[in-house]
């Protein structure tokens, strides 16, 4: 496991991260409110590996409701070396890149929890547009035990 000290506390991230598996749609839960997803609902994220090695990055999103105009972006993310794939640095903007931690992964790949080191980003994500709240309440107290705000954290609506 790779580490780093952040708000007094270290952010571990998964051990390995199986991208073959990994990859396809996600269903955002929940999320620390961005300034970039301002207005949004029913948000989705898409993973595809390219044939380049690298992985496309399509977000979606529904502004204003969950009806509203659909917005859309699409990146890259880059693995990077000797973490298991669980860090990742995604861009949407050349040049500026982002990190993308997977914290947090059911053995079946069903949910997952992104991060960036410095803990003012967290992402919980689901195949599904609902999850069960047995296994909410069970990441959300592993939050906790991480060190995050949870106060921060809002559920967002889904169809």
């Amino acid at each position: 496991m790779t580490t780093i000290t952040s708000n007094a506390q270290t952010l571990q991230t998964v051990r390995n991260v199986d991208l073959n598996k990994y990859v396809g749609k996600w269903f955002e839960i929940a999320s620390y409110p961005q300034r970039f997803q301002k207005g949004c609902h029913c948000t989705t994220a898409e993973y595809t590996l390219s044939k380049k090695g690298y992985v496309i990055v399509e977000n979606k999103c529904n502004r204003d409701s969950v009806n509203g105009k659909q917005s859309y972006i699409k990146g890259k993310a880059f693995v990077v070396k000797n973490t298991g794939n669980a860090k990742l640095k995604v861009q949407f903007f050349w040049p500026f890149t982002g990190k993308y931690w997977i914290i947090d992964l059911a053995d079946d790949y069903s949910y997952a929890v992104v991060s960036h080191p410095n803990k003012k980003y967290l992402w919980i994500l689901s195949r599904t547009p609902k999850m069960d709240d047995v296994i909410y309440q069970q990441i959300i107290l592993r939050l906790k035990e991480k060190g995050f705000d949870l106060a921060k954290l809002q559920i967002t609506q889904q169809f």
